[in-house]
């Protein structure tokens, strides 16, 4: 046992000192690595600003089309034909491109009944086109209304063709 000593000893020491050394050269050898870089690139630049475009010339809007038809009326009545709101809503819309302009209602009527009769006939057709065209957004004040009768007419009297003709409203321009 004396020699298992002796002999035993030394050679544990002996191999724990080559183990220590042997880890400690495993240390010296292994480097560290540097952590990872956690800054990110800068970002690239942003692109230039566009050169402002030139603002074009504002467009000036279209000139009133004041090229209104004639609405035509019934036998003997001043109540509005369902087809004359189309045309009625198309002056509506003209007459309001220029508040500052001024329009007249001339209402006629056919040469049946009194000179009385269709004298009043005609003012009231030409109030109804003028109350038509104020509840479409027109200012009452640019509308004026006459009433003309059995006088200009535009077709003949004699027919029955020519006095539907003549049963109208002229919506025209004040110069």
């Amino acid at each position: 046992m004396k020699i298992l000593k002796s002999v035993l000893a030394p050679v544990v020491i002996l191999s724990a000192l080559i183990m220590m050394e042997s880890c400690h050269a495993k240390k010296k050898v292994v480097q560290q690595t540097p952590p990872p870089d956690t800054t990110k690139p800068a970002p690239p630049p942003p692109p230039p600003a566009p050169a402002p475009q030139p603002t074009p010339a504002p467009v000036p809007p279209p000139a009133p089309n004041y090229n209104f038809s004639n609405i035509q009326f019934e036998f003997d009545s001043s109540i509005l034909r369902t087809d004359a709101y189309p045309s009625l809503d198309k002056a509506a819309v003209e007459m309001k491109k220029d508040p500052s302009a001024t329009f007249i209602m001339n209402g006629y009527a056919s040469a049946e009944g009194t000179a009385a009769h269709n004298m009043t006939l005609s003012q009231d057709r030409a109030n109804s086109v003028k109350a038509y065209l104020v509840n479409s957004g027109v200012p009452a004040a640019n509308i004026s209304t006459r009433g003309y009768g059995t006088a200009n007419p535009v077709a003949d009297n004699s027919t029955e063709a020519g006095r539907i003709l003549n049963r109208r409203v002229e919506m025209k321009k004040n110069n």
